[in-house]
């Protein structure tokens, strides 16, 4: 096989082997947060479906006071739920709140700071032009209007306005199951006692979060030791449980214990890739046994975190069905020091950023870039990307980051 791949065309191989989206399914509503949509929503209803005001004080006919101070007969009241079904008529007004309809006949709103009223007598101080401060009705949306479209994640803003347009449904992708296995004899699970030639695995709770928050289902296929058996075992739990995708920590290198590639391949395995050049994390695997991608992580915990969220995630959102799966989540920034001439692999460099709001984030990059570092992961707020063969750059050249607080948007 040929030399590693550049890093997009990893992550476009990785893509283009999704050969369709998960299925479709219906929710409720209130249990879609989180969700990514399988079907455009359009609206049902007509928001506003009437003519509302957009403030306290009385609806009025403008023509009434075309001249100030002008002297109204107020004739009803028009509350959120409780409109008045009258007409306005010449020389009357009706008092109305924010919200509620405005009458028949009314085509402006007197705000109550330019009236004065004593009993059913109300005397406007200022005019108004038509119009002022009505909302006209479907100003936000009209009945069929197309609101949201498949792909998109309904969020706290996009529930609000699917149920707002009056559904009580809604269609979406089930959660794609992510099965995850840290492999290695010298692993330990979290709490276990380790002994002095073993560390604790902390790779697979940092991808089921990121598949979680990419909106999977994590499968916890535990730990795998460094014999054929036991690795085949595990890969034949995830393929019976029907995962979508299976996620291998550690072991897909070239060396005598690494053995996920063979176990793999005992199994089936259309082995796609397995190396990228990018650092942390060029020992990439990719692949598919049957349905089932395949997507083989390094195991330091830097490299598989940051490969996670450069190929996993955007493999999840391709099975939600996003079509934003690939899409450049950089952004422009500041370089904080000067950086060495990049080698042949593409650089994500764990930084801290300064930012303030009139001016592009300032990124320092962490003198310590060891791919097992955690602390220093844990520490930074951005990956700085340096390009194949960057030449050397200075303090304030213009550079791109990754939020790692945006990573899965």
């Amino acid at each position: 096989m040929s030399g590693p791949l550049p890093v997009a065309e990893a992550l476009a191989r990785i893509l283009g082997s999704v050969a369709h989206p998960v299925e479709a399914e219906r929710v409720g509503i209130a249990a879609a947060s989180g969700r990514t949509l399988a079907a455009p929503v359009a609206a049902l209803r007509t928001q506003p479906p009437f003519p509302a005001s957009a403030m306290d004080g009385y609806a009025v006919r403008a023509a009434d006071l075309a001249t100030v101070p002008a002297r109204l007969r107020r004739v009803g009241t028009s509350a959120a739920g409780h409109g008045y079904a009258g007409r306005v008529g010449t020389g009357e007004a009706v008092r109305i709140f924010t919200g509620a309809p405005v009458p028949e006949g009314a085509d402006a709103i007197l705000i109550q700071e330019d009236a004065e009223a004593e009993g059913d007598a109300v005397t406007a101080r200022e005019s108004v032009a038509p119009g002022r401060f009505v909302r006209a009705a479907g100003l936000d949306f009209r009945e069929g209007e197309t609101l949201l479209v498949p792909g998109d994640t309904l969020d706290a803003r996009r529930l609000a306005l699917a149920a707002a347009a009056g559904h009580a449904e809604v269609a979406v992708r089930r959660r794609p199951s992510v099965a995850i296995l840290a492999t290695g004899d010298e692993l330990v699970a979290p709490g276990a006692r380790a002994r002095w030639d073993q560390i604790v695995a902390s790779n697979a709770l940092a991808l089921a979060a990121l598949a979680r928050s990419a909106g999977a289902e994590p499968i916890d296929l535990g730990i795998a030791g460094d014999s054929l058996p036991a690795l085949e075992d595990a890969i034949r739990r995830a393929r019976e449980a029907g995962a979508d995708l299976i996620v291998t920590l550690g072991g897909a290198s070239v060396g005598d214990h690494d053995l996920v590639r063979s176990a793999l391949a005992r199994e089936g395995l259309e082995l796609g890739f397995w190396r990228v050049a990018l650092r942390p994390g060029k020992p990439l695997m990719h692949g598919r046994l049957g349905e089932m991608l395949v997507i083989g992580l390094p195991g330091n915990p830097v490299s598989a975190i940051v490969c996670g969220m450069l190929f996993v995630v955007p493999a999840i959102r391709a099975l939600l069905g996003d079509p934003r799966a690939g899409a450049d989540r950089s952004e422009p920034a500041i370089l904080g020091r000067d950086l060495g001439a990049n080698d042949g692999r593409a650089d994500y460099m764990r930084a801290r950023l300064d930012a303030a709001p009139d001016r592009l984030p300032v990124a320092h990059p962490e003198q310590r870039q060891d791919s097992s570092m955690l602390s220093v992961l844990g520490q930074a707020e951005a990956l700085l990307v340096r390009p194949p063969h960057a030449p050397a750059a200075r303090a304030g050249d213009p550079c791109r980051i990754i939020r790692l607080d945006r990573a899965i948007l």
